[in-house]
Order: structure tokens, then sequence, then C-alpha cells
């Protein structure tokens, strides 16, 4: 079944490029494996499936440890500070970067770890309280103060739209972090390209994909209905 929904989101994801004048390249499918077992993961993986986004730090670290193969690790959940420490080798990529603070906390564990992290910085579009990331009005600035720091590089943006019944409803927030990325973009700030735009999941990923979303991040799609313990 995991085969099969990956071919479906592919499918979708080919005809989303088309109908806005893209190339199914220019997108990232990461498989939400959060709450999933190995297995699941092995299954995607045996359909071509190569990037995988964990929510939490310790799943992320377990499923990396049992798994021999290289993947690309996202971290796609909330990070506490006081958990950089343990995931800094592990990832190719932390999506919720929302603060200077953590920013500096990723700094200095990638310093002791002699890497460059790839961070994106997640912006609370809608402002909404039950939501992390960045305010869109200071977006520019914290990365502009993040710059600064030698062993980060910002990517990009992240957000995680509202909940709708209509993905429509949310055209309006992924036209405006698009927009909201050419302009940061715009201003040229060293250690940071901005070439990726982290929006859209299963419910609204295709218009996401047409406001120009270069990664998009699948979980019920590819596993079903989330499995929680």
């Amino acid at each position: 079944m995991i085969k099969e929904n990956i071919q479906l989101i592919e499918d979708r994801i080919d005809a989303a490029c088309k109908r806005s004048g893209r190339r199914a390249e220019e997108v990232t499918l990461i498989a939400v494996s959060k709450t999933r077992p190995v297995e699941a993961i092995r299954e995607a993986m045996q359909a071509g499936i190569m990037t995988f986004g964990e929510n939490r730090v310790q799943e992320l670290i377990h499923k990396a440890d049992m798994i021999n193969e290289s993947l690309n690790w996202h971290l796609i959940g909330h990070l506490q500070r006081n958990k950089v420490k343990y995931m800094i080798d592990k990832v190719c990529l932390i999506h919720s970067v929302d603060s200077y603070q953590l920013a500096e906390q990723i700094q200095k564990e990638a310093l002791k770890a002699d890497k460059i992290i790839n961070i994106l910085i997640q912006v609370n579009i809608a402002n909404e309280d039950t939501k992390f990331g960045a305010k869109a009005e200071q977006a520019s600035k914290l990365i502009s103060q993040i710059a600064k720091l030698s062993n980060i590089r910002v990517k990009g943006l992240m957000m995680i739209a509202p909940f709708v019944d209509n993905p429509e409803d949310n055209r309006i927030y992924f036209k405006y972090l698009k927009k909201l990325n050419v302009d940061i973009k715009s201003k040229n700030i060293d250690n940071v390209t901005m070439e990726v735009l982290s929006m859209g999941m299963t419910e609204d990923f295709e218009v996401a994909i047409e406001e120009g979303a270069t990664m998009v991040r699948i979980g019920t799609g590819i596993f079903g209905e989330r499995i929680y313990e």
C-alpha cells in the first residue's frame, strides 16, 4: 500500500508542477515518518524514498540508528535547545528554527562537531497561537542575525499552514511565504541562499506547489492514518 500511495503522491506532484509551469524535479517529497515503525520506513525506501521527516529528536535518533542505509533525515518539529546536541550529527536539514537563541545553540554544537548545519526559518504566517514560528515581519531581521553565525547556513523558509477544509483557503498563506522568501533572497545576505520553501502537507500540498513549494511534507498520504502509542 505504501508503494502505491507514493506513486499516487508523485503523480499528483507532477501534475501540480505542470499546472504551474514547473518541473517535478524542483520539488522534494519528504515522507513524514513520525510515529511510524521502521518497517514502514523500509517499505518507503524500497519505493525510492530517501528523505524522511521526524518531529521528535528522540524518535529521529532511534530510527537513524536502526537503519544502516544513508538517508536524508529532516527535523520538522519544534526543537528545544537542550535537544540540539543529540541530533546535530544525524540531520541534513532543520526546518523549525524560530529564534536567535535556538540558532546560537545549533552554532555551539555545530562548532563542537566541526559541521556546517543547514536550517530553515519557521514562520508563523497566520499568527496562530497554537503554532511555533517567527512572525513574518521579524523573519528578515532574524535571518540577518543568524547569517553571522559561522557554522549555520540559512536555506529558506518553512511554514505549517492552518488546518482548513478547503485547501484553496491556504493559497493566500503559501503565496505570502513565497513573496517573503523572494524579498529576503533579493537582499543577498551572506550565508543565506533562500532556495528552499518547505510548505504543504497531505491536505494541501498541490496548492503549495502551485505557489512555489520546493519541499512538501507528506505523512498520512503515504503511510495512512497516524499511529499513536
